[in-house]
């Protein structure tokens, strides 16, 4: 279906203060029916501003907005539910102590529970059995829920309120690719049905694969609406922050086969979930993990980590084994490992307290010359340009990105021998992302064993200097040099071999 002449919805100078500081200045923006929008951006460009004026959660300072023509205010979300506008947030709505079915029941529209029981829970339904989520029951409390598993059903909540405009706001940034694309297959029907999409997403592969039309916004204004295919990559980047694509991702260095290896797996497995896991990780490289999402990559994180009892197979360290009974043992100065978890808010971070007290969590049991110094703090806060007002600012005021930065700093200053990492750039700006490829790559350079979980295939192919595809708790294939490409992870990752493997599946 082809967009209408009239916009869904229409912004007109419109802007939004903070005591003297503008999120967002003079903008003019359309949005249409029967058309995928997508918003790019880095972190404080405006995006979320914009979503949350056309979400009803904040109202513009100054300029109007309007829908099917007709100006609105849009004071609540239940206004601009009312009116259709459905928003997919980037920071999961779920109540955490409900079960799935009372998530989705609450806030709905409607004029009672029969009529949404009827109509929404069934579309809920159907939406989760499409896009892997069949294991979801509804009577599961949604604490019990992986991170991947929450955005499924955020994902189905928001389409079971029949959306006229879909707002999705990286509503796949934890779901793998083999999910992701049917997460998109759907969008397209929405779009073809005549519903408008917004969608923001750091990943471009995604924003080619699904956009119509693509607008940049920075420091607050709509810098150009233009259609998708319009401008490459380097272009689309210069115009969000003057970086060429290719400027994301430092070089790596040629592959030294004779590496120090720090860490080794041997036959590695756990309670049938994962099987004969053997790697190494050696001194300057990076190695990830890929594969889709729930096939034994995180449980090798949390194995090393000491989150797992009874773990089969043997673990060393500069060519001494391991014994890895919990996270104690695993930060010991003498091991050294540091895991930067999947869920920053609610495994890497304690939200309510400072800055100052979340990076200083991890060195609590340490004293004397095995504690961090002052200077240990400032030295990562610059090499990652952590924006704050203070460190006694409450670490929950916080862009995602400059979380995901506290997360960071919290291990790093304890000199990590062994960093491991679950999708550390899930949901954050590209210049944020490269500021963690860039240190990243220093610390695999300096001699820290980096081990990289991603479900961002492009990571794991401009970053990592190998990769070992996990699919049913084993790993199927490991990959470097020329053999790692982007069609050799997606099929590997499917279990179909490599390239020649999947041309004869076809």
């Amino acid at each position: 279906m082809s967009k209408t002449q009239t916009p869904l919805v229409r912004l007109s100078s419109t802007s939004k203060f903070y005591g003297p500081t503008a999120a967002l200045s003079d903008v003019d923006f359309d949005c249409h029916a029967g058309e995928i929008h997508a918003i790019l951006g880095e972190n404080g460009a405006g995006k979320s501003t914009l979503m949350k004026l056309i979400a009803g959660v904040i109202e513009p300072s100054e300029g109007s907005i309007f829908v099917d023509g007709k100006e609105q205010k849009l004071s609540s979300p239940r206004a601009a539910m009312d009116l259709g506008l459905i928003c997919m947030f980037q920071e999961l709505s779920l109540v955490p102590d409900l079960t799935v079915r009372d998530n989705l029941l609450l806030g709905a529209p409607g004029i009672g529970l029969g009529r949404l029981k009827a109509d929404g829970l069934e579309r809920a339904r159907s939406i989760l059995d499409q896009i892997d989520g069949a294991s979801i029951s509804f009577q599961a409390l949604v604490a019990d829920l992986t991170l991947a598993e929450r955005q499924q059903v955020e994902f189905a909540k928001a389409l079971s309120r029949a959306p006229r405009l879909l707002i999705l706001d990286e509503a796949t940034s934890a779901l793998n690719a083999s999910v992701v694309e049917k997460v998109f297959e759907i969008v397209r029907q929405e779009r073809d049905n005549g519903t408008g999409v917004l969608f923001i997403s750091h990943r471009f592969h995604e924003i080619e694969a699904l956009a119509d039309t693509i607008s940049v916004f920075r420091n607050g204004k709509h810098i150009d609406t233009f259609a998708n295919g319009a401008y490459d990559y380097p272009a689309i980047i210069d115009k969000m922050v003057g970086q060429s694509f290719d400027e994301l991702f430092p070089p790596k260095p040629e592959p030294n086969p004779s590496a120090q290896a720090v860490l080794r797996l041997e036959n590695f497995g756990w309670d049938g979930e994962i099987h004969d896991v053997s790697l190494s990780l050696r001194a300057g490289q990076i190695t990830g993990l890929g594969g889709l999402d729930g096939q034994g990559q995180m449980l090798v994180l949390q194995g090393l980590f000491g989150l797992l009892k009874q773990t089969d197979g043997a673990v060393t360290m500069d060519g001494k084994s391991l014994d890895l009974g919990s996270p104690k043992d695993a930060k010991a100065p003498d091991v050294g490992i540091a895991l930067v978890p999947e869920d920053r808010k609610t495994e890497g971070l304690i939200l309510a307290q400072s800055i100052r007290q979340n990076m200083e969590l991890a060195a609590t049991s340490r004293s004397g010359d095995d504690a961090p110094g002052e200077g240990s703090f400032q030295a990562f806060i610059e090499a990652l340009e952590l924006k704050c007002r203070s460190l006694d600012q409450p670490v929950e005021d916080l862009s995602g990105g400059n979380q995901q930065k506290v997360a960071l700093i919290k291990w790093l200053v304890l000199s990590p021998k062994c960093l491991l990492l679950a999708d550390p750039t899930r949901g954050i700006d590209v210049k944020t992302k490269t500021q963690i490829y860039a240190l990243l790559r220093k610390l695999a350079d300096d001699g820290v064993a980096v081990l990289l979980l991603s479900t961002d295939y492009e990571e794991l192919l401009h970053l990592c200097d190998e990769v070992h595809i996990f699919y049913a708790g084993r790993v199927v294939n490991r990959l470097s040099g020329d053999d790692l490409t982007a069609e050799n992870i997606i099929a590997s990752s499917l279990n179909l071999g490599l390239t020649q493997t999947m041309e004869d599946a076809a």
